[in-house]
C-alpha cells in the first residue's frame, strides 16, 4: 500500500519516538546509535570516523564522551535526580564525580529556569572540564538541606567524531546540500525533528524519476561536525555546491521561518524566496544576524557557501527551546509533514527551473528565422548584442537569473530573449 501524507508524518514522529531516549553528545555511542537507525532507514549513508585529536581549521575533535550514570542522592540513598530518568538531568560532557557535599557545595553545579519552574534546562560544557546537573526548578526547591552524594560515572576518552553522509548522483555535478545535526540529547524540535525530516527527504528523493542535481545529505554533530566536514571537503563544496539548506527545529506546528545566507541573495535565497511566495503560509523572515546552527560554518568568512535555513519555529524563539518541554507532543506528525511539504517544495523548484540550451550546432544563422534584424538603428545593435551574449551561455547549465548575472541585464530582459528564441526553435528546455 503506498503512503500517504499523513503516514509519512506519522511514521517520522515514530522515528522520533524510537530515538527520543537516547543520550547524544557531540562524540560517543548515542551518535552512533542515532546513525545506525537512520542508516536501517536510508541503507546507503555512509557513516564515518574523525579520530579525536583531528585538527579542522581551527577546532580540535574533542575526546569521546562516555556517561553510564549520574546522580544525586541523600544520605539514605534515595536519587533526587537521576540521569537515568531523563538525560537532560546532567551537563554535556561533564567530567566524573563521587562525593558528599553540602547544599552550598552542590549549589554551584546545579542549574534550573526560575521562569520554567517545571522544565529541566539543556546545558553542556564541552570545551571546558567542569560537571553539573540540570533540573525543573520545582526539584531544587525540595531538595532539602542536605548533605548529599553526587555520582558522576563518566569519561573522557580518545575515540573519534562520527557522522553521516549520502550523495544522490543527478545528471549533472551541481550539487545541493541537506545539513542536519545529531547531536543532542532528548529533546524533539532542536534535536530529531532535522534528522527524521531529513531522511524522509532523503527516500522521496532517492525516488524521483530524474534529478538534474546531485543532492549531498549530511548529518553531523553540530558546529564540530560542520566545521570537520568543511574542513574535508570545502574545495568540492566551493566548486560544485549550487545551495544548501540547514535542516533544523522543523517539526512543530506553530510557524514557518526562513533565515537567509550571509549575503542574502545567493541561489538558495532565491529558491526559498520562491517557495515562500507560493506557500500558503505564513512565514517569519529573519536576517543572518540572527543565526545560530550550521549556517554559521557554511556562511563563514572564507568558505561563503550558498546556505540558508528553511524551519518551523527558529530555534530560541519558542519558550520550549533547549528544555525538556521540547518533546514529542510538542513535535507533532502534522508538524514534521508540514517541514517535510516545505522541503519536498523546495527540491521541487530546483528541479523545475528551466535552463536553457542551443539546438543548433555551432552559431544559428539568426536572418531566416527572422531574429536578425535587416535595417540598422542606434538600438538593433544593442538587441542584437544581449540577445548573442544570452545564446553564447545556453548550454544547459544556466538558468533565467544566471544568464542575466552573466550577461549583466535584467532577468526580465533575458525571459524576453530566451521566449523569442524559444520560439524560434533555436532553444530546448
Amino acid at each position: 500500500m503506498k503512503s500517504t501524507a499523513s503516514d509519512t508524518g506519522a511514521d517520522m514522529h515514530q522515528w522520533a519516538t524510537d530515538l527520543f531516549p537516547i543520550c547524544r553528545s557531540l562524540t560517543g555511542d548515542g551518535v552512533r546509535s542515532t546513525l545506525s537507525y537512520l542508516q536501517r532507514l536510508l541503507p546507503s549513508l555512509n557513516v564515518h570516523e574523525i579520530p579525536s585529536g583531528t585538527r579542522a581549521f581551527d577546532w580540535e575533535v574533542p575526546r569521546e564522551w562516555v556517561i553510564r550514570d549520574a546522580y544525586i542522592a541523600d544520605v539514605d540513598g534515595n536519587r533526587l535526580v537521576d540521569f537515568n530518568t531523563n538525560n537532560l538531568h546532567i551537563v554535556g560532557y561533564s567530567t566524573s564525580v563521587d562525593a558528599v557535599l553540602s547544599k552550598a557545595e552542590l549549589d554551584e553545579h546545579l542549574y534550573s529556569l526560575p521562569e520554567l519552574p517545571h522544565a529541566i534546562p539543556y546545558v553542556t560544557s564541552y570545551y571546558r572540564e567542569t560537571w553539573g546537573f540540570c533540573l525543573t526548578h520545582d526539584q531544587r526547591a525540595q531538595l532539602g538541606d542536605g548533605p548529599f552524594r553526587v555520582l558522576i560515572d563518566s569519561e573522557h576518552k580518545v575515540g573519534s567524531l562520527t557522522y553521516g553522509e549520502l550523495v544522490i548522483p543527478g545528471d549533472t555535478s551541481d550539487e545541493i546540500l541537506l545539513s542536519t545535526y545529531v547531536c543532542h540529547p532528548s529533546m524533539a524540535n532542536n534535536e530529531l525533528s532535522g534528522p527524521v525530516v531529513t531522511t524522509a527527504l532523503a527516500r522521496w528523493i532517492l525516488g524521483l524519476e530524474d534529478r538534474h542535481y546531485t543532492y549531498r545529505i549530511v548529518m553531523v554533530p553540530e558546529t564540530i561536525g560542520s566545521v570537520v566536514y568543511l574542513s574535508l571537503h570545502l574545495r568540492h563544496l566551493q566548486e560544485h555546491l549550487k545551495a544548501g539548506w540547514v535542516l533544523t527545529c522543523i517539526g512543530d506546528d506553530r510557524a514557518y521561518s526562513y533565515l537567509p545566507s550571509a549575503s542574502g541573495a545567493t541561489f538558495a535565497d532565491r529558491v526559498s524566496k520562491k517557495v515562500i511566495s507560493k506557500s500558503n503560509h505564513r512565514f517569519d523572515e529573519y536576517s543572518f544576524l540572527d543565526r545560530g546552527s550550521d549556517e554559521r560554518q557554511y556562511c563563514s568568512p572564507g568558505v561563503d557557501l550558498p546556505v540558508v535555513s528553511l524551519m518551523r519555529s527558529k530555534y530560541g524563539t519558542y519558550p520550549e527551546y533547549h528544555t525538556s518541554l521540547d518533546d514529542l507532543s510538542f513535535v507533532t506528525p502534522s508538524g514534521l509533514q508540514g517541514g517535510l511539504d516545505m522541503m519536498k517544495a523546495v527540491v521541487n523548484e530546483l528541479e523545475s527551473i528551466p535552463r536553457w540550451r542551443s539546438t543548433v550546432l555551432g552559431e544559428p544563422q539568426m536572418g531566416k528565422r527572422g531574429l536578425y534584424p535587416t535595417t540598422s538603428t542606434s538600438t538593433s545593435g544593442h538587441e542584437v548584442y544581449d540577445m548573442m551574449n544570452v545564446l553564447a551561455f545556453c548550454d544547459g547549465n544556466h538558468d533565467t537569473e544566471e544568464l542575466a548575472s552573466i550577461c549583466t541585464i535584467s532577468v526580465s530582459k533575458v525571459e524576453e530573449i530566451v521566449n523569442k528564441l524559444f520560439a524560434a526553435g533555436v532553444l530546448s528546455r
